[in-house]
């Protein structure tokens, strides 16, 4: 071990930062942040300190260093960029027995500064001992994504408590035994998901019950994007991580429902035009019934929950049974698979306005008002309109729209098998069939779609190994 990690109590003591530009002024943010007083050595301070200057404990000393300078302080930096001034400050802190960093010069430290995970008062620090600082820095990105930003409000309520356990419990072990049950039961949750009040009365209840952890069970409802993992959440992906069962729909691209827990049991309940596989209430009564025998459940369905996904429905039933929930939202289609396929939706010289609307045909006909649709200057977005795809272009040409109005269809939006027709109400239809598309499918309508062959900028090659629906051909529009 190079280097002994090691945490400083900064708060309202002295620092002192050599140096008015850009990297000096970065270090004095990170030392105010700390609590301490910062001095900062410089004739003149750039424009990075221009945020930091109205600061009550940031003092600026308009000088050159001089090693007077460093009495009374507790930890020095060196960050003028003049190798030879930072290192007459590292050799003045070494004479006085002060802590003293060099930016970006290891060989003249006595401490380095590490990458920094701040979930206050939980902290955690990436090193590569000043040879890599690059890669800590890639290293701290990629934990930033695992650790929640709420570990720190629950290590400050753990805090609250740290008194009573002490008195609960007389040995370490208890006390061990009691946190570790107390952090990997739903209380930890309950915090991540903005449930304070409610973790804390959970916590005093496993106090008081010597230790008991609360039941487990609990529904956690999470939209899955359009079909790109790289568009889920940092908290979707947590709980998906969790779960002790999945509850999926058919819109879940396989990629996305690999990145679950593995050792989860899951449950297909996809529904497909004209063909359900299990019935609404069913489902409904299935989360229902897997929560109350303590199970985590993930119930997780295409694009966002709340958007023609009737999570509304779900959790009105979770309520009336008094089954605990949170809902985690998405990309919706409407916004990720427009994004993808070049088309903006709202646009200063094309449409101000937007409307989402289901496309579902019964008795062959479309319950839409057609009227508010075909207003001019905004776009229109139509889920699981493909089969009703004739219908819905006449009924908008019928109530007003030329048949030139430009339009567009996408076949599994934001996924390497992403598939584009352009056209317009009178050609999409024509097109589409010529194209052979299959669900999931949106479309678009409204003066916008023309931004697509300027703005097109997805050009995915399909993967060998993505077998979700039927793999096609090059994306291209027509």
């Amino acid at each position: 071990m190079d280097y002994l990690p090691i945490f400083l109590d900064l708060r309202g003591r002295k620092g002192i930062v050599v140096g008015g530009g850009d990297t000096a002024a970065r270090k004095a943010t990170l030392l105010l942040n700390a609590g301490a007083w910062v001095h900062v050595v410089a004739p003149t301070l750039g424009d990075a300190y221009r945020d930091l200057l109205e600061h009550e404990r940031l003092i600026h000393l308009p000088a050159l260093f001089q090693a007077t300078h460093l009495d009374g302080m507790d930890v020095v930096v060196a960050a003028s960029g003049d190798g030879e001034q930072d290192r007459a400050v590292f050799t003045a802190a070494r004479s006085r027995n002060i802590p003293v960093n060099a930016a970006d010069k290891p060989e003249i430290c006595s401490f380095i500064m590490p990458s920094i995970i701040d979930r206050s008062p939980v902290m955690v620090a990436v090193s590569s001992g000043g040879e890599a600082p690059v890669l800590s820095r890639l290293l701290r990105a990629r934990l930033e994504t695992l650790i929640p930003a709420a570990y720190g409000r629950l290590a400050a309520i753990a805090g609250q408590f740290k008194k009573a356990v002490r008195a609960k419990f007389t040995t370490t072990e208890q006390r061990r035994k009691f946190w570790e049950k107390a952090f990997l039961s739903p209380i930890s949750e309950m915090v991540f998901s903005g449930r304070e009040q409610e973790a804390e009365a959970n916590l005093q209840a496993m106090l008081d019950a010597g230790g008991e952890a609360p039941a487990s069970g609990e529904v956690y409802l999470v939209g899955a994007g359009p079909g790109n993992p790289d568009l889920l959440t940092f908290r979707a992906l947590r709980l998906m991580q969790q779960a002790d069962v999945v509850v999926y729909d058919r819109l879940v691209s396989p990629p996305i429902l690999d990145m679950c827990r593995r050792d989860a049991d899951r449950m297909y309940v996809g529904k497909e035009r004209d063909k359900h596989a299990v019935p609404q209430d069913e489902i409904n009564m299935v989360l229902v019934r897997l929560a109350q025998e303590g199970k985590r459940v993930l119930r997780l369905k295409g694009g966002d929950p709340f958007i023609f996904g009737r999570g509304g429905e779900e959790i009105e039933t979770l309520r009336d049974h008094g089954v605990p929930f949170q809902v985690v939202p998405a990309v919706t289609a409407a916004a990720g698979v427009a994004s993808y396929a070049g088309i903006p939706l709202t646009h200063r010289d094309h449409a101000q306005a937007l409307v989402l609307v289901t496309g579902h045909l019964k008795d062959g006909t479309m319950d839409l008002d057609w009227d508010m649709l075909c207003r001019p200057r905004q776009t229109i977005v139509i889920y699981m309109g493909l089969k009703g795809l004739v219908t819905l272009c006449e009924q908008m040409k019928l109530h007003g729209l030329p048949g030139d109005t430009p339009a567009a269809i996408v076949q599994q939006g934001t996924t390497l098998n992403q598939k584009t027709v352009i056209g317009t109400l009178d050609t999409l239809p024509a097109l589409a069939a010529q194209a052979e598309l299959k669900p999931p499918t949106l479309i678009i309508v409204g003066s916008v779609v023309s931004l697509h062959a300027k703005l097109n900028w997805f050009h995915p090659e399909p993967a060998a190994d993505d077998h979700w629906h039927t793999p096609l051909d090059r994306p291209a529009s027509m």
